[in-house]
Order: C-alpha cells, then sequence, then structure tokens
C-alpha cells in the first residue's frame, strides 16, 4: 500500500507539471512513469512485472488480462491439434476453440529503463522477445527475464513458445502534450470506471483518456473536424453490444460529450468511429473491443498513433479505412480475431476512392485472416479507385486463416470493380506464422462480398521483405480475365529463408519462373511481374541492449 500510495503521489505530480507546463526532472535523461492500477480491467498474475531506470529502485507495472483468439481448428480430427495439444475423437467436430487469457501491461519512459518480468506459472525452459528484427536475448535467471530499452517498443514476450498467455508489453515514450481537465474544449476522463455508453464528440474537442482511465463505451466522430482522442487510458466494450447513450454513466459524463448524432453510420457499434470527418487524430490509447477497434469511413486528414488493440470474438477487425484520403497509421499494435489493418473502397454508406493511405512503424498479429488487406469492398456501379498506398516498417508476427480465400499476410484482392494501384510495401519482416500465405494479389470475384470481379492491380513494388519460417502456403499472383490483369509487379530484395530471390539468381533453371523459387504461383493474366536486387538490403530494425547486467528485484 505504501508503494502504490508513493507511485500515485509521483504520477499526479508529475500530471499536475505536465499540465501546468512546469518542468519535472529538468536536465534528467532517465525517466519512468507508472500510471494507477485500472480498477475495473481484470488482472492477470501469469507474470508480474517490475522496471526502473538505472540506480533507481523497482516499481511493480500492472498487469491485466485481455482475450485473444485461436480461431478454428480444421485440421483430421485424428491429429493432435497444435493449439489445444489433445488429440479429439473422430466424431469431434472442429469447431472454435474459444478464446484465451494473455497479459498486457505498459509504462512510459525515456532514456534506460530495465525490465524484469517473472513468470508464475513455472519453470522457463525458453523465453523470446519479439518482434524478432529487435534482435532481444533476455537474460533469464530462475524464473525472471531481464532485459532493457533504450526507446519505446511495442513487444510480445513469450514464454515457452505459448504465444496465447504471453505478456504484451508496451513501453512507450512519455506523454508531452499538456491538457487542462477544466478547459471547456477538452472531455477528461481521469483514473477511474466510466460507463459512457456511446458519446458523440463534437467539433474542436479533446478527448482524453488518463493513464489508469477504463472508458467502457465507444466513441464516435460524425459530420466533425479537428478532433483529438489522446491518452493512456483504456477504451473498453465488455460482455456485448455497447449500451445506448442513455445508459447512466458511472461518474459524470464529461463537459462537452454530447449523445451520438443520428448520421448516417450510427448504427455501427465500433469502439472508435470517424465518419464523414477530417482531421482528426487518435494516438496512445488502448482498444479492447467488441466490433471494430477503428474504422474510418468517408474521412480525410486522420491520424491513428501509437494505439494498441486486442479481440477475440467474430469480424473484430484492427482498423478498417472506406473511402478516404490523406490517413496516417503509424507505431500501432494490433493483435486482432480478424483483419489488423483494412483498406477498401465503398461499404454501406461510405462512398468513394481511397487515396493517400500510409500505415508505417507497426506491429500485427492476425489471430484470424489478414495482417493487411486492400481493395475487397466496392462500388461495381460506379468502380472506385484505390491509390498511392503504403506500408513501410513492419513486422507481422502471425496469421492464421484455415480459409483459402482469406489467406494472405500482404493481401490486394480486387473486387467490386476496384483498381488498385501505385501501393508500396518496403521494409516488411514476416515471422514464421501459423498459417496463412506471405503474398496474395488476386482480381477476384467473391460472391459473398462482390458484385462484380475487380478492375485491375498494378504498379506495385514490394522493397526489402523478408520471410523467415516454413509453414507458409504458396502465395499467388493472379489476374481474372484478359481485361482485369494484374501488371507492374516488382519485387525487390525478397528474402525467403535468407536467400534473396531474383530473376537471375544463382542455381535457379531457366525453364523455371522465379516465383517458383520463392513459394509463389504466378498464373494467368499476369503481366510485368519481375524480381531484382538492389545495391543495398536493409537489415532489420535494432537499438536496445540484448541484454543487462544480472540486476533482479530485490
Amino acid at each position: 500500500m505504501k508503494f502504490r500510495t508513493k507511485v500515485l503521489v509521483g504520477l499526479y505530480a508529475f500530471s499536475y507539471c505536465m499540465l501546468m507546463g512546469s518542468p519535472l526532472w529538468a536536465g534528467e535523461v532517465n525517466q519512468l512513469v507508472v500510471y494507477p492500477v485500472t480498477e475495473g480491467m481484470p488482472r492477470n498474475a501469469d507474470f508480474t512485472v517490475k522496471a526502473r531506470t538505472r540506480g533507481q529502485k523497482w516499481q511493480d507495472i500492472p498487469t491485466y488480462r485481455v482475450k485473444v483468439a485461436q480461431g478454428v481448428d480444421t485440421r483430421p480430427p485424428a491429429q493432435t491439434t497444435e493449439l489445444s495439444q489433445q488429440s479429439a475423437p473422430q466424431n469431434t467436430s472442429r469447431v472454435s476453440m474459444g478464446p484465451q487469457d494473455s497479459s498486457m501491461a505498459s509504462f512510459d519512459f525515456t532514456g534506460t529503463v530495465e525490465v524484469s518480468i517473472t513468470y508464475t506459472k513455472g519453470a522457463i525452459q525458453s523465453a523470446r522477445v519479439r518482434p524478432l528484427s529487435y534482435g532481444m536475448t533476455p537474460l533469464v535467471k530462475g524464473n525472471t527475464i531481464v532485459f532493457s530499452l533504450q526507446q519505446p517498443r511495442n513487444l510480445s514476450v513469450e514464454v515457452n513458445g505459448d504465444i496465447f498467455h504471453n505478456l504484451q508489453l508496451f513501453a512507450n515514450s512519455i506523454e508531452t502534450t499538456r491538457l487542462d481537465p477544466n478547459d471547456p474544449n477538452v472531455i477528461y476522463y481521469g483514473p477511474g470506471v466510466h460507463r459512457v455508453g456511446r458519446v458523440s464528440i463534437p467539433s474542436g474537442k479533446t478527448v482524453y483518456l488518463a493513464g489508469g482511465s477504463l472508458v467502457e463505451g465507444a466513441l464516435l466522430v460524425s459530420n466533425a473536424e479537428n478532433i483529438r482522442i489522446l491518452g493512456r487510458g483504456i477504451l473498453s466494450q465488455p460482455g456485448g453490444p455497447v449500451p445506448s447513450s442513455t445508459a447512466r454513466p458511472s461518474q459524470a459524463r464529461p463537459r462537452g460529450a454530447v449523445p451520438p448524432v443520428g448520421g448516417r453510420g450510427s448504427s455501427r457499434r465500433d469502439a472508435v468511429l470517424i465518419e464523414f470527418s477530417k482531421n482528426v487524430e487518435v494516438d496512445g490509447i488502448i482498444i479492447v473491443p467488441t466490433s471494430y477497434a477503428v474504422l474510418v469511413g468517408q474521412s480525410q486528414n486522420v491520424t491513428i498513433r501509437n494505439i494498441k488493440s486486442f479481440s477475440a470474438g467474430g469480424n473484430n477487425d484492427g482498423i478498417d479505412v472506406f473511402s478516404s484520403s490523406d490517413v496516417v497509421i503509424d507505431g500501432v499494435f494490433m493483435r486482432n480475431s480478424d483483419d489488423n489493418i483494412a483498406i477498401y473502397g465503398h461499404r454501406w454508406n461510405y462512398y468513394g476512392d481511397i487515396r493517400h493511405v500510409t500505415v508505417r512503424n507497426s506491429t500485427l498479429w492476425a489471430d484470424v485472416a489478414h495482417p493487411i488487406l486492400v481493395g475487397t469492398h466496392g462500388d461495381s456501379d460506379h468502380p472506385d479507385t484505390l491509390e498511392d498506398i503504403k506500408f513501410l516498417n513492419i513486422d507481422i508476427l502471425d496469421q492464421r486463416e484455415p480459409q483459402l480465400d482469406y489467406q494472405g499476410c500482404m493481401s490486394l484482392n480486387a473486387g467490386d470493380g476496384n483498381h488498385i494501384r501505385n501501393v508500396r510495401f518496403e521494409n516488411i519482416r514476416v515471422e514464421d506464422f501459423r498459417e496463412g500465405q506471405l503474398f496474395n494479389l488476386r482480381i477476384f470475384f467473391n460472391k459473398k462480398y462482390n458484385t462484380s470481379p475487380g478492375k485491375g492491380i498494378e504498379d506495385v513494388l514490394f522493397k526489402d521483405v523478408t520471410y523467415n519460417g516454413t509453414r507458409a502456403n504458396p502465395s499467388i499472383v493472379a489476374g481474372y480475365d484478359d481485361s482485369r490483369v494484374v501488371r507492374n509487379i516488382v519485387f525487390e530484395n525478397l528474402k525467403i529463408n535468407g536467400r534473396v530471390i531474383s530473376d537471375d539468381m544463382p542455381g535457379k533453371p531457366g525453364y523455371y519462373k522465379t516465383g517458383d523459387m520463392a513459394g509463389i504461383f504466378v498464373g494467368d493474366h499476369v503481366e510485368g511481374i519481375v524480381f531484382r536486387v538492389a545495391t543495398a538490403i536493409h537489415a532489420g530494425t535494432k537499438g536496445d541492449s540484448a541484454s543487462v547486467e544480472d540486476r533482479t528485484p530485490e
């Protein structure tokens, strides 16, 4: 209790100085901010987490329970399932194996921070910290893992190969935005539980979820502009549909929050819904949705930065963007039970092209469906163009999708007359995923979702894409007919298990397609596919120490 009181006092002192603009720890490089325990958020005792700046005392980091999806087991019943580790009788139906309890913790820091993680469920036989591109080899002593960080990271800490009961650790930069809770343009949710229902955000407002806050409900930005949603709190939709805005909150509704407007998208129940709006920023919050984490519909100038999301239900996408322009998704961690990032044309009441979308510096984990999907939905009557789309510096930790129609870590699937062009994938690192394909580029007609095939896919660059693993199914590049083709696809420095794939690579038989050397099926109606080598191949990102000295908590 004494420790927690010190943490709270320190936190509120820090918050007060940030709000009032006073310098705190002036001149110091190493800083650590630990937020109050989020009351109302279930805890998980699989791990105990501590952190400290060098020479300071260890501080406890609260660890919470989040649900992650196992998906559906489609293998023959006689086999031992990979996930349940149990042999099933021949007549056992293969259904969803249900969500699992994973762990999550977070803190803010600058400089260097040391992290100590104790595994409480037994002996540590092996431990890894992902993304693997960070090159982190933690020190393991008994049942404790220790490492240090010099820059913000979103990490998965996995013991004994368990990817479900793992720890997602979010080491954030320290917040610099100064907000006054009494400002009439600030909707402020302080530490504690806020059952808000569905809240519409008026133009010009900033919504702030303080560290230690749990906001149960949904945030709607509709026909509005100049809005920010910020903080280190948690936005959650527990146990089913979000209640209507008439539900009584556990605390008074913050100043400036109003019931949702009756807009065209008012039937959606996503955690954050941004529609028919412009100049919107979402930064830093953790989202645990029962629908999409964030939906962007027919909007422009939207920035989504440093959010984290977990979902375990059906159709629980991460971030979906429809008919919008000038969208930036930066530094996110998405672990979802459907597509992590999906970019579409028309669907529902959203109409128009997609232009100028960038996804960068992010970590994607699709327990179901695609890490990256572009193009399924559109407008057959008035075909959409999806163009100038970039995916830069991304780690893909997993994909598991038994349905062959929905595989592909990087998927461009043109349906509904969509024309996909000018797409760039650069510095993409794909770890060995459980089930799926590396690439899926198709012009297709999926009758479940489409009313016509797509128009075309062209001018796509895959640069410095690496995959290390053995479980990928063959990738696909295929057009539809003579008038609906895939053209001008360039793979530059494609590296599969350390081997660079190129049209003139050593050892390739002359009668082979280059795609055969990379497990890529190149089908009909494909023109101008090139595999080439550039002069320099980018290495994975580095920057954190592999281990620290033997400094375990006292």
